[in-house]
């Protein structure tokens, strides 16, 4: 669980790289290749994601020697004939079978797909879902039952792990990242796997780093179930709350001082009687508005820094494989950068009634999140079924559900039919959020936590993760995680052992090479040079500048004039609209993989079957 919604990190500018290779077709030895090799290119410089970066004014003209792309090229098949005691070639041209772009599917080898967008004619540009309906694995929930109240707060899952040995065992991740559960709560892990939980305490934190910043969230306190709006005579949606910065000690005392003086409250109470009490409650609270006072909620505590935070992150190494920060199976761990708080951890100091407002994890991964303690936390989750019900509700109170804040009226989500799980959170109890879980928090004292993201390659949190990635473009919101990127570093990178895995993973390496080889040739057709530049060691992913979606591949450089020469990339549309060119003039197109490469990529993936020792476990709901 992200506690809270994680804004864009910081961007890195990149390197360029020093050996730019050359576009060059694979010859085999039963074929003769009678094209020309390509011109070795002038290094151009890397372009940024979103700040720009200074290059020298040389360099840009040295971008535009650009080549033509991959050459034509005629496959020839040479048959021996025998006659006698003499031997002769004949030389017999390939004739190629296209199969019509439409009928292309994951059966089809990589040339078939490409020989297929070579010989289809597409007018515009090409758009095609990167997810196939006939792959989806999501359970199927009826809405149109009525729930019974009473069965419209299930059971959570709390699951009590009777060794360590339970701890890793294939059955806590299946269970966990199963569709049908939103959310589980595992009771004492801390304590079965002996993790130091006062490495991450208040005091701790002081002594490691007392000057690191901190982002404090001001809301007003309100009991976990009800959400008042400013004047205090309805519930509503929005969740307001003010921030500002400060330092982890200067947090670390506001977290001490509320604490005495709640204890010195809590003790003059005691001394008055019951007369006294109400005149107090009357004079400070209004009647129809139970919130009293605001609190300060800690966040953003960034523990990336290996060296000094290397006793915490080390703790950490103790948690099972799929929960931790970096695991080879998990997909964070292939995006070749830092997203702050996805695959970084970050911890968030709090005092009673700090909030985290509702939202689903950024593309819909799934999260981890630890209490330290002293004090407990209260969670409400709904699975990931009804996240549009929850989108509709909150147009209709006029707060954006991607990037807005709010608080569900609870009443409205019984009134639809809509199942809310509800549970205390105590210190050493790790919750983890299924993928898609809709979720917000609330702490009941004082405390810390810490959580990040996982992505663990399953079927389901593949699936929605692309989901939200193509819903993030119509709504014109960033997706966090560049999925394209991820899913063909992933292709190369990981073992894939499920079969509905493999299949959406293939279906999207199958739409990438297609929108990349039916953009490319539409450039060359109309005359644009495209030059090759390979991307250099934990180069960064790109995203437009003007719109943010990701760009993969091919990326639409510009330069923009001022005191120094910066570049900048675009996706194809707003690199049209920026150089207001239909033949993108003064826009230099990148190509950052060969074809072949992306080809021998897509072709190599396969299923690798093993099997696993079962463990029994208990649960109760």
């Amino acid at each position: 669980m992200k506690d809270e919604r994680r804004s864009e990190p910081q961007t890195k500018t990149s390197t360029p790289g020093s050996n730019p290779d050359t576009l060059a077709t694979a010859s085999t030895t039963s074929f003769i290749n009678t094209s020309s090799p390509s011109p070795t290119l002038a290094p151009p410089a890397a372009p940024v994601r979103r700040t720009p970066c200074p290059l020298a004014a040389a360099d840009f003209l040295k971008l535009k020697a650009l080549s033509m792309g991959s050459p034509k090229e005629l496959k020839i098949r040479l048959i021996k004939v025998e006659s006698g005691n003499q031997e002769t070639f004949i030389a017999s041209k390939v004739e190629e079978h296209r199969i019509p772009l439409g009928e292309v599917s994951i059966r089809h080898t990589a040339s078939e797909v490409v020989r297929s967008c070579k010989g289809e004619k597409v007018n515009g540009k090409f758009r095609e879902s990167y997810l196939l309906p006939a792959f989806s694995v999501k359970p199927v929930l009826s809405t149109n039952t009525p729930i019974p109240r009473e069965k419209l707060n299930p059971p959570t899952p709390s699951i009590y792990l009777e060794s360590k040995r339970d701890a890793f065992s294939p059955v806590l991740l299946q269970f966990c990242t199963d569709p049908k559960n939103p959310v589980t709560v595992i009771r004492g892990l801390a304590g079965s796997l002996r993790l130091n939980l006062g490495l991450f305490s208040t005091k701790s934190l002081v002594e490691a780093n007392a000057e690191h910043a901190v982002e404090v969230r001001t809301q007003v306190q309100q009991p976990a179930d009800e959400n008042w709006d400013a004047t205090g005579s309805a519930q509503t949606w929005p969740c307001e709350s003010s921030r500002s910065h400060t330092t982890i000690a200067k947090y670390a005392a506001y977290q001490a001082s509320s604490f005495q003086e709640s204890l010195q409250e809590e003790k003059d109470s005691e001394d008055e009687d019951e007369e006294e009490q109400e005149e107090k409650k009357t004079s400070s609270e209004p009647s129809t508005n139970p919130a009293s006072g605001t609190s300060k909620r800690g966040s953003r505590v960034c523990l990336t820094c290996v060296t000094r935070w290397k006793p915490q992150l080390q703790e950490l190494l103790k948690l099972p494989a799929f929960m931790r920060v970096e695991y080879n199976g998990n997909m964070l761990s292939h995006v070749g950068h830092t997203i702050l708080g996805m695959n970084t951890v970050q911890l968030y100091m709090k005092v009673p009634g700090s909030r985290t407002p509702g939202h689903q994890e950024n593309n819909n991964f799934c999260s981890v999140n630890i209490n330290i303690g002293p004090g407990d936390c209260e969670w409400f989750a709904v699975h990931e079924h009804y996240w549009e019900h929850i989108n509709n509700f909150c147009e209709k109170y006029g707060v954006d559900y991607l990037t807005g804040s709010w608080w569900p009226v609870l009443e409205d989500l019984y009134r639809s039919n809509i199942p809310v799980y509800r549970f205390i959170q105590r210190p050493g109890d790790l919750v983890w959020i299924n993928a898609g879980s809709v979720h917000w928090v609330q702490a009941v004292g004082w405390c810390n936590n810490i959580a990040w993201n996982v992505g663990p390659l399953n079927s389901y949190q593949y699936q929605l993760a692309l989901e939200r990635f193509e819903w993030n473009e119509v709504k014109k919101v960033k997706s966090i995680v560049p999925m394209i990127h991820v899913t063909w570093n992933v292709a190369r990178t990981i073992k894939i052992t499920d079969q509905e895995t493999y299949k959406m993973v293939k279906h999207c390496l199958l739409q990438s090479i297609k929108h990349i080889q039916i953009l490319r040739d539409q450039l060359v057709a109309a005359g644009k040079k495209i030059s090759y530049q390979s991307r250099v060691k934990d180069e960064p992913a790109y995203y437009c500048n003007e719109c943010d979606v990701e760009v993969f591949d091919l990326l639409f450089v510009t330069s923009e004039s001022g005191s120094r020469k910066t570049y900048m990339v675009h996706c194809e549309d707003c690199a049209r609209t920026v150089s207001k060119s239909p033949s993108l003039a003064g826009v230099v197109v990148l190509e950052q993989y060969c074809m072949e490469e992306l080809m021998r990529t897509y072709d190599s993936i396969c299923v690798v079957r093993h099997t696993h020792t079962h463990t029994q476990f208990s649960y109760v709901l």
